[in-house]
Formats: structure tokens, sequence, C-alpha cells
């Protein structure tokens, strides 16, 4: 199969929102929610994708030819390449009923490990979403980082006894979804936390913490000083508030501030290995894709995976190569232009 022929696949059962589009920029879908849009006239996404499309790579094929090293170290773990599959949650709404939560987490999570890499998984208002994830994730080893909404503590605990059961290797807290509206008006309070509670959510989760949701060097301290072990600069693909900044355009400030101190994963509008290459030369430690793997997984389930992650895969490799990077370290600012 090739990537064409799964995303004509995926056009077939995909839903009415979502078209599968050759490019996932935002622009089709735009502020279409339910499905894959952004939130108000739909800018933010758009502006994810383009901004990294501005962005240039500096090609410098002078150096000595050796094979190309994509491995990365996270939190004790050893993956095949810096990326992985963003959560998502509520599919069979946002796509079609051809999956739910759980189905689609089944096919995910596992096609993930198979192929090197890990995939964070969604939370939603029925219990079912998380339990589902987490289940998965125990199938695969502990190979998943649950991803659990700002809910109040003690549903948080709830979701946290969950993860541990499962032997995820790590959680994270979209802190961002306090935009979603089903969060909002919930007794007790749901939504932005402030440090200290998050720092409780930290101990709590007893596992290397990462907070997903981050689009400023103020709010990127703020994590540090909670106890996070890792930041997602995220905004949640524009789905929670309209004319954001791309992330792009604040990753390299933040990682500026943060330096080693916390790890660094970006997410939004990154479609490409080339992009994912400039993440990295960006600050980034590594990426996060969220659409695109829906798209894959309609298309044809485990193969699709398995296809997208190749196909990443070897567009790193052949930027990597071409500019003269031959391990992640190697990765520097200097080669992008932005």
């Amino acid at each position: 199969m090739t990537y064409k022929e799964l995303l004509e696949s995926a056009r077939t059962c995909i839903g009415a929102y979502c078209k599968a589009c050759t490019v996932c920029n935002g622009i089709v879908c735009k502020n279409t929610i339910p499905g894959p849009g952004a939130k108000g006239v739909g800018d933010t996404a758009i502006r994810n994708y383009q901004k990294w499309q501005d962005i240039r790579v500096n090609m410098d094929t002078l150096c000595e030819n050796k094979p190309v090293n994509t491995t990365l170290e996270l939190f004790g773990q050893t993956f095949k390449y810096p990326f992985f599959a963003a959560p998502v949650g509520a599919v069979n709404m946002h796509y079609s009923d051809k999956y739910t939560d759980t189905t689609y987490n089944d096919i995910l999570v596992s096609a993930c490990k198979e192929n090197g890499i890990a995939a964070f998984t969604g939370d939603g208002v029925d219990p079912k979403v998380m339990e589902g994830a987490t289940a998965a994730i125990a199938k695969a080893g502990g190979c998943g980082v649950p991803t659990i909404k700002p809910w109040n503590l003690d549903t948080i605990q709830e979701k946290l006894a969950l993860v541990k059961k499962a032997g995820a290797f790590a959680v994270a807290m979209d802190i961002d979804a306090a935009g979603l509206p089903f969060l909002k008006n919930m007794t007790p309070p749901a939504g932005s936390k402030s440090i200290e509670e998050l720092r409780r959510i930290s101990e709590l989760a007893g596992i290397p913490f990462i907070v997903k949701g981050v689009m400023t060097i103020k709010s990127a301290l703020k994590a540090k000083d909670a106890g996070a072990a890792a930041i997602v600069v995220s905004n949640h693909g524009g789905r929670v508030l309209d004319q954001c900044p791309s992330t792009a355009e604040v990753l390299p400030e933040i990682a500026a501030a943060i330096g080693s101190d916390l790890k660094i994963l970006v997410d939004g509008g990154i479609r490409s290995g080339t992009d994912i290459f400039k993440a990295l030369a960006l600050g980034a430690d590594g990426v996060l894709i969220c659409r695109p793997f829906v798209t894959a997984v309609y298309g044809a389930e485990a193969e699709g995976v398995k296809l997208y992650i190749d196909k990443l895969g070897e567009e790193l490799k052949d930027t990597m190569a071409m500019c003269g990077a031959f391990s992640l370290k190697e990765i520097t600012k200097d080669m992008v232009r932005k």
C-alpha cells in the first residue's frame, strides 16, 4: 500500500468532517467542530502548519558519508524515532463511528510499539475512554503515555490509578484542554491548574509527568516549578483558543529559557520528517503528531500506522543526511533558516 492509497481508503470511512487531505494543513476542515477543525475562524491550526513550511533547511553534504541514527532516549525508554502519536478523544464523534476510542487505541498503541515509537492516548467524559486506553497500554507492556484532562483532583486520582495499573512509563496532562466546553461548570471545578495543584498531581503520578499545552516561557517555568519532567509546546491544534501564535513561533524562545532542565516536545501542524527535523533544530527533543495518525488508522489500521511511521522516518533520515546530521544530537539550530 502507498500513502496515496491509504488516504483514498480513509476517505471511504473517516466520516463527513475530515476529508483525509493529501496535506493535512487545516484549511479544508478549518473551523469544523465536531470534526478535526480548530476553534473560532480556524486560523490557529492553519498557522501551525504554515509556520513550519516557512522554515527552510540548510543543505550540507560536505561531510563524511555514514549511517543516520534517529534513536531517541526518553525516561529510560529507547525509541526508533523522535516522534510520537498524539492523543485524540471521541473519534466516533469527530470522525466516524467505525471506531470507538477503545478500538482506535487498541490499534494505535500496539502498532506504534511494534514500529518503534509510542502513542499518547486521550481521555474523555466517559470513564471507558481512559479505561480502554490504559488497557491498551498495559497490553503493550506500558509503552504508551495516557493523557489526562485537567479534571478535579478526585477524578484525576481515579485516572492515575488506571495509569499505574497499566505500567505506563510516563503520564501527561493536556492542561490546555481547560478551553474545552465540556470541562466548564463542573462541580468540583475542572480546568486550569495553579502551580500548587499541578505539583500535587505530579507527586501523585509517581512517574515522569508531562505538561501538555505550554505556549509561553512563563508557563514553561511554571511547569518546571510544579515538578514536570517534560512539557509539550502545544496549542491543542488550535481547538481551544483562536488567534494563537503557532508552536513553531514560540518553541525557540521556550527552549532557550528552559535549556536542558526539562524534556521539550512539540506538536501542531508537523506533517513530515523534514518538519520533525526543523522542530529538533529549534530546540525540541521530540514531536507529537495527531490528525494524520487518525487518518492512518481509518485508512488501513495497523498497516496504515506502520506506513505513516516508515514515511516519517525515511523523510527524517534523508533530511538529516542532507544537512550533515547523523544523530539527533548533531541537529543544531544553524541547520535551519527562518
